[in-house]
């Protein structure tokens, strides 16, 4: 054996052990899944029981205990049993990616007669900010991050499409309409929003670069109030691109 292969395999032995050994007591495995829904209703009643933990007084940059995140009601989102099951890789605040879900959902529910489909939207980017409470967007000027069609956070701002009718499911301003392209909406209908906390970190690191950090927060202080600011059902992830892979392997098809 050549000294290049020995030197390659010592470091992967080291890189392995160090990951073992980073791995804390009480991590999150598959084993820890709970038995999963089995219809969208069940699913959605789970998600609101499921605690999200809004106290924060700082955050680190990686999330390294499930604690720190929503594992309770991401858990559910895994575990899911009822289908078929997608997950949208979402990054722009302007893109039509509200419009999109919504188009899926309403093919798989009166198309392909699926009532249990379960839409998650892996939320980062710009589009991360739409998750965050219109208190934010005022305290942090964050139309300054996701752009100057956005002056308030309208993607969280009940339409009047959403008080009409739900039996005419085919009228073209109606409560399945474009016109009802809103979070809450979509949301109430069993769409899952799940909030990035790698965006997090990043849009307060720049809040602070652009000075735009009026209590003058530590990094972890910013973060941990913006992570406390997220709009209600939202679930908590570590990290979107990291919780893809998760989805996957439970049989989420993945979207973007």
């Amino acid at each position: 054996m050549t000294l290049e292969r020995r030197s390659l395999l010592a470091l992967g032995a080291g890189l392995a052990a160090g990951l073992a050994e980073a791995r804390p007591a009480g991590a999150a495995t598959t084993a820890d899944l709970p038995d999963g829904s089995r219809t969208l209703r069940d699913l959605i009643d789970r998600l609101a029981k499921a605690p999200r933990r809004r106290d924060f007084k700082t955050v680190p940059m990686i999330l390294d205990r499930p604690d720190l995140w929503d594992q309770e009601a991401l858990s559910e989102v895994i575990a899911y049993k009822g289908g078929p099951r997608q997950v949208w890789d979402n990054t722009d605040i302007g893109g039509p990616w509200l419009n999109l879900m919504r188009n899926a959902l309403n093919n798989q529910v009166w198309s392909f007669k699926h009532p249990n489909f379960l839409a998650a939207s892996a939320t980062h980017g710009s589009a991360n900010v739409a998750l965050y409470d219109q208190a934010m967007w005022d305290k942090y000027q964050l139309t300054k991050l996701a752009g100057e069609a956005f002056k308030t956070n309208t993607l969280i701002v009940p339409k009047k499409a959403a008080q009409t009718e739900a039996a005419n499911y085919q009228d073209p301003a109606g409560m399945f309409s474009p016109e009802n392209n809103t979070i809450p909406a979509l949301m109430a209908r069993g769409i899952v929003f799940l909030s990035c906390h790698n965006a997090i970190w990043e849009q307060a690191g720049t809040l602070i670069r652009r000075d735009l950090n009026p209590d003058k927060l530590s990094h972890d202080a910013l973060a941990a109030e913006l992570t406390n600011h997220l709009i209600p059902g939202v679930v908590l992830t570590p990290g979107a691109v990291g919780t893809l892979p998760e989805l996957q392997q439970a049989g989420f098809h993945y979207a973007k």
